[in-house]
């Protein structure tokens, strides 16, 4: 009966295996969330092509964890810093060629580029939004900090009264 169970566990494993890997071959893709938030980051990295700004680029999957960690990170960074630099995420794994065009050898991978898109520095793992902010400071590449922003659009500022814009 043991034996049994082995065999029975052994074939379904084969066969998940099997499945997954026609399912590669073929080019079946599930509709992730971020792949939604990819192709939208790629139409506003389109958009903005006019503007020359630092750009930065991170390449992850859905269904990795560290790149989950990372999409709000990214989101917010996009949000806070729409007129000072570029955020755009990749899905290696929705676009496998993307991921061997930067020569990704792990994910996530995030990519520094200047406002002329020369690459500046690559991190390889999850990385902080203060590491991020702290890395352009260490590239040269000046941003306005989180209060400074708040401030201009009108947020709270730091003795807790609301800006007029």
């Amino acid at each position: 009966m043991n034996k049994n169970i082995r065999i029975i566990i052994i074939a379904l494993l084969l066969i998940a295996v099997g499945i997954v890997i026609a399912m590669k071959q073929n080019g079946t893709k599930d509709a992730s969330p971020q792949q939604s938030t990819a192709q939208s980051s790629e139409n506003n990295q389109a958009s903005n092509t006019k503007t020359a700004m630092p750009h930065l680029l991170d390449l992850g999957a859905g269904k990795c964890v560290p790149c989950r960690m990372m999409k709000p990170i990214l989101e917010e960074l996009t949000r806070e810093y729409k007129d000072h630099m570029r955020v755009t995420f990749i899905d290696v794994w929705e676009n496998p060629d993307a991921g061997e065009k930067y020569g990704i050898r792990m994910i996530p991978t995030q990519i520094f580029h200047d406002a002329q898109g020369q690459e500046l520095f690559r991190h390889e793992g999850f990385y902080s939004k203060e590491d991020i902010l702290a890395k352009w400071n260490e590239l040269g590449i000046k941003l306005p900090t989180s209060s400074a922003i708040a401030v201009s659009s009108g947020h709270q500022t730091t003795s807790g009264q609301q800006e007029t814009p």
